[in-house]
C-alpha cells in the first residue's frame, strides 16, 4: 500500500514531521517499509530565485560571452558572465546563486561557487530550463513573465512541490487502511490515545452543492443477483469535457504510482485512494434503455474488456449489462472497451458500489485481471461510504471537467446491513493483551477508531463494529485494535513469565520427521518443496476423473493437485540437469491428493530422487552411478532409524516405475521403489537413469506409533557369534525367498541375516547358483551356547531344504 505524505496531511487536524508520521504508522500495526522523498522538479528549484537583467555588455576576452548585472532584490546586483546568445536587459530570468545546487536534466549536479570565467568574475548563473530540471530546451536562458519580482523564489512561480512517499507492509485484514482517509483517521485515534485532553478526527472533505443539469438523463439501476451485489449507486452527469487533469490532481496520482489518463479517470483513481471505495465512469450513449441490470449472463458470453481483449464470462461472474442486455463491464474488475469515457464524451453514469468479495476474488482470478478495484472488493469495503464517494467524485467532476448533475442519486440497497456487535470483557482483554488498560482508555481508543458504545458495564462492554471494518467479528479482533492503537510497544516484558509444561502426541511426528531429515542431509541429501498444484497432462485419460481440478487456475500448466510426488519432483530433477547439476540426492515430504465418490483426500509421503554418481570424480577412483541398491540401502536405513522391523518385498506393477517393488510391513505396502520408466523421463526431457522411492509417511507414522517413541536401544553386553551357510538353488529363486524362510523359523536369537556372496558355475549344475549367506546370533541376558546356535542353524538348513530346495555346500 502506497501513501503520500502530504495527502494524507489534508486529513489531519496536525502535521506530524514525515519521520515522526513513518514512527507512528508502525506503531498502529501499519509497518512502514519504505520512507521516500518525491520531488516534481529534482532539487525542488531549491535555492534559485527570479532575477532581473539590468545591463548586458561584450566580455573583453570571449567573442561569445557577455557581461550582465542582475538585480535579486537586494542592495547590489551581481555580476554574472552569461553565454547564452538571447540575454538582454529588461528580462526576467531564474538566477542560480552562489551555494545553489542545480540539477540539469542529464548530467551530474552541480554548485555554484564563485569564479572567474576568461578573467572576469560571475557571481552566479542564469539558468536555461534543461540546467534546472524544467525542460530540455537549451537555445538559451529561459526568459520568464515581466511582471515577475526579482528576488522570488523560482519554486513559488513553478509550483514545485515535494512529497514523502510511505510504503505500508499492509495486511490482508485491513481494509480500512487502504485509501488515505483510513490511515488518516488511525493516526487520529493514535494522537487522541497518546493526549487524552485532544479529540482528534479526520477531516472528511465536504460535498458542496452541485450545479443542475438543464436536461435531466434519468438511468434506472435493478439488482437480480442482491448476494453478489448489495448495494449499488450511480448518478448522471452531462455537460463534461474530457481533457487533461490539473497539475496538482496529476501529481498526486504520479506521487503514489497512479498514470494520469484523463480528468474523469483520474478523478475515480482519485477518489478510491481517498476514500477506499472504487468507482467507475460509463459513457452514458452506450447505456441502452437508460438503464442498467446486475446480473449473471450465460457461460461462454464474450465481452471486450477495456484492453481490447475478447473475454469468455463464466456464469458465475457479475456483470453490469445495459437494458438491451449487452455486458458493459465485469463488475468490480474491469469495464468494457465500448462503455468507457472516450476523449468524445460528453454525458456519463458514474458508479459507486459495494460487491461481495465471495464475487469478485474468483472472477478476479479467472480471467487474470489484478486491479485496484477487484483488489478492494474482495478484501471488503465500507458499504455505507457508497453515496459519499458517489458524490465526492460528482463534485470533483463538476469543478475540473464542466460537468452537470443531470438526475438524483439511484441508491438500491434492497436488505441494508446491521451493524456486527461483538461483547468483550476487560479481563479478557488483561489477560489477552498482557497490559492492564484503564478503562477510560479503552473507552477513547474504540470510539476513536468509530465503534459506537452500545452497553457498559463494570466486566465488559458491547460495541457496534463500524461499516469500514468488516474483518471485525470476535473479543479478540477489539483486544488487537486497543493493542495497537495504544501502542504493541507499550506493552511491558513481565520479569518472569508462567508456563504450564505440556505433553506432546505420541508419537511426535515432528520428531520423526525430523530425525529423518538430519538422516538424508548427513548423508548428501538436499531437501526439495515443489509446487503440490500441477498439470493434469501428465496423468493419462483414464486417471483425469480421480484429479482435483482447481476452480481458479490462473495457468493451464497448474490446474490439478498432485495425485503423484513423481511428476512434481522430476520438475526439479529437470531444472538441475538442464543447469549441469547432473548428480543429484533429493528427498521431500509432501502431500497428495484425489477425490473419490467418499469425497476428497490428502495423503503424506516421504519420497527420494536418485540420479547420477555416488561420489564425485577423483584421482583414486572412478565415479560409480547411482543403482537400485544404493536407493534400497537408504530406504531400509530409513525403516531401521525408527525401529521397523520385519520387511518384505514384492515385485510390482507400476506405470511410472520399470521395474517396481513394494516393500511391505505387517502385510501392507509402505514403500514402492524402482527406476523412472523411459516414457516418464522422455516427458521431462531427462536423459539420464533416475532412480526414485515413494514411502507411505502416513503409514509408517502409525508404525511407529505401534512402538515406543524411543529410536534407540542399550547395547548389549554379550557378545554376538557369526554363522554362514552356502546355499545351493535354481537361479529363479530370489534370496528374498531365502530371508521370508528365514523369518519363518521366528527364532529370537537371530538379529541379522546378510548376503555377503553370489556364485554361480557350471560346477554346481544346471541353472544354478549359490549364495553365501551369514547369521548373526545374539541374546541380551547371556553369552550364547554352541548349542544353542547349532539348534537354531539345524531349523534354518531344514527349512532352507525344504521349502526351497536348497543344498548346502560344504
Amino acid at each position: 500500500m502506497t501513501i503520500s505524505y502530504n495527502w494524507l496531511c489534508d486529513y489531519l487536524p496536525v502535521q506530524p514531521t514525515p519521520e515522526q508520521l513513518s514512527v507512528i504508522l508502525t506503531r498502529i500495526g501499519l509497518e512502514v517499509e519504505s520512507l521516500e522523498k518525491k520531488e516534481t522538479v529534482k532539487g525542488s528549484l531549491e535555492g534559485l530565485v527570479i532575477g532581473e537583467v539590468l545591463t548586458t555588455a561584450q566580455h573583453p576576452n570571449a567573442d561569445k560571452l557577455k557581461l550582465t548585472t542582475v538585480s535579486i532584490g537586494g542592495a547590489e546586483p551581481l555580476n554574472i558572465v552569461c553565454g547564452a546568445p538571447n540575454v538582454a536587459p529588461g528580462q526576467k530570468v531564474i538566477v542560480a546563486t552562489i551555494g545553489t545546487t542545480i540539477y540539469p536534466i542529464e548530467g551530474e549536479p552541480m554548485t555554484m561557487k564563485k569564479a572567474k570565467i576568461r578573467g572576469e568574475e560571475s557571481q552566479g548563473m542564469l539558468c536555461a530550463e534543461d540546467e534546472i530540471g524544467l525542460g530540455r530546451g537549451h537555445a538559451g536562458i529561459l526568459v520568464l513573465d515581466a511582471s515577475l519580482e526579482p528576488g522570488t523564489p523560482a519554486r513559488q512561480v513553478f509550483n514545485v512541490s515535494e512529497d514523502y512517499v510511505y510504503e505500508i507492509g499492509l495486511t490482508p485484514n485491513r481494509m480500512d487502511a487502504m485509501s488515505h482517509l483510513g490511515v488518516a483517521r488511525d493516526v487520529c485515534a493514535y494522537l487522541n490515545n497518546e493526549n487524552n485532553n485532544q479529540d482528534y478526527s479526520a477531516k472528511v472533505p465536504a460535498i458542496p452543492a452541485l450545479p443542475k443539469a438543464a436536461v435531466s438523463l434519468p438511468i434506472s439501476v435493478s439488482i437480480e443477483n442482491t448476494l453478489a451485489n448489495p448495494r449499488y449507486a450511480g448518478l448522471s452527469i452531462t455537460g463534461v469535457k474530457v481533457g487533461p487533469s490539473p497539475d496538482w490532481l496529476k501529481n498526486r496520482l504520479q506521487t503514489i504510482g497512479v498514470r494520469p489518463i484523463s480528468n474523469i479517470v483520474d478523478i475515480t483513481n482519485f477518489v478510491l485512494h481517498e476514500t477506499g471505495q472504487p468507482l467507475h465512469a460509463f459513457d452514458a450513449t452506450a447505456i441502452k434503455g437508460a438503464s442498467i441490470v446486475v446480473k449473471n449472463l450465460p457461460q461462454d458470453t464474450p465481452f471486450v474488456t477495456l484492453d481490447e481483449k475478447e473475454r469468455k464470462l463464466d456464469a458465475a461472474d457479475l456483470i453490469i449489462t445495459n437494458g438491451a442486455g449487452e455486458p458493459m463491464a465485469i463488475a468490480g474488475v474491469f469495464g468494457g472497451a465500448h462503455s468507457g469515457v472516450k476523449d468524445d464524451t460528453t454525458s456519463i453514469f458514474l458508479e459507486s458500489a459495494a460487491f461481495a468479495s465471495a464475487s469478485i476474488r474468483p472472477t478476479s482470478f479467472r480471467h487474470g485481471l489484478r486491479t485496484d478495484a477487484a483488489t478492494r472488493f474482495e478484501k471488503g469495503v465500507d458499504i455505507a461510504q457508497v453515496p459519499y464517494a458517489l458524490q465526492r467524485a460528482a463534485a470533483l467532476i463538476c469543478e475540473l471537467a464542466g460537468g452537470q448533475v443531470a438526475s438524483d442519486i439511484v441508491d438500491v440497497y434492497p436488505d441494508p446491513k446491521p451493524k456486527a456487535q461483538v461483547t468483550v470483557s476487560y479481563t479478557y482483554i488483561h489477560r489477552l493483551s498482557g497490559k492492564a488498560y484503564p478503562v477510560t482508555r479503552i473507552h477513547n481508543i474504540l470510539v476513536s477508531l468509530g465503534f459506537e458504545i452500545l452497553s457498559q458495564t463494570a466486566e465488559s462492554l458491547t460495541v457496534a463494529v463500524p461499516y469500514s471494518k468488516p474483518d471485525i467479528s470476535l473479543p479478540a479482533d477489539i483486544v488487537e485494535e486497543v493493542m495497537r492503537i495504544d501502542g504493541l510497544d507499550n506493552i511491558e516484558i513481565p520479569a518472569t513469565i508462567s508456563i504450564a509444561p505440556s505433553l506432546s502426541a505420541q508419537p511426535d511426528k515432528e520428531r520423526i520427521k525430523e530425525k529423518i531429515a538430519d538422516y538424508l542431509a548427513a548423508n548428501g541429501f538436499h531437501e526439495i518443496f515443489t509446487n503440490s498444484i500441477t498439470n493434469s497432462k501428465y496423468y493419462p485419460e483414464e486417471q483425469q476423473a480421480s484429479l482435483v481440478h482447481m476452480l481458479n487456475s490462473l495457468s493451464a500448466d497448474l490446474d490439478v493437485m498432485r495425485p503423484s510426488m513423481l511428476e512434481s519432483g522430476l520438475e526439479s530433477v529437470a531444472h538441475n540437469l538442464n543447469r549441469k547439476n547432473e548428480d543429484l540426492l533429493f528427498f521431500e515430504f509432501g502431500k497428495t491428493y484425489g477425490v473419490s465418490d467418499k469425497g476428497y483426500t490428502e495423503h503424506d509421503h516421504l519420497c527420494l530422487y536418485l540420479t547420477g554418481h555416488k561420489t564425485p570424480e577423483h584421482w583414486q577412483q572412478k565415479p560409480e552411478l547411482v543403482d537400485f541398491y544404493y536407493l534400497k540401502g537408504f530406504v531400509i536405513n530409513i525403516f531401521a532409524q525408527l525401529g521397523i522391523k520385519g520387511l518384505e518385498w514384492e515385485e510390482a506393477t507400476d506405470g511410472g516405475l520399470q521395474p517396481a517393488y513394494t516393500l511391505k510391513a505387517q502385510k501392507k505396502a509402505v514403500a514402492v521403489l524402482g527406476a523412472v520408466s523411459g516414457a516418464k523421463l522422455k516427458r521431462f526431457d531427462v536423459k539420464q537413469a533416475v532412480w526414485y522411492a515413494d514411502m507411505d509417511w502416513q503409514r509408517i507414522i502409525k508404525l511407529v506409533g505401534q512402538k515406543s517413541d524411543k529410536f534407540f536401544t542399550e547395547i548389549p553386553k554379550f557378545p554376538a557369534v557369526r554363522r554362514d551357510l552356502a546355499l545351493v538353488l535354481d537361479k529363479q529363486v530370489k534370496f528374498a525367498a531365502v530371508a521370508q524362510a528365514a523369518a519363518g523359523v521366528k527364532s529370537p536369537l537371530l538379529q541379522q541375516m546378510n548376503l555377503f556372496d553370489v556364485f554361480e558355475s557350471e560346477k554346481l549344475g544346471a541353472n544354478k547358483k549359490s549364495y553365501a549367506v551369514s547369521f548373526t546370533f545374539q541374546d541380551a541376558q547371556k553369552t550364547l551356547t554352541d548349542k544353542e546356535i547349532d539348534s537354531v542353524m539345524e531349523k534354518l538348513v531344514n527349512t532352507f531344504t525344504s521349502q526351497l530346495q536348497a543344498e548346502i555346500r560344504k
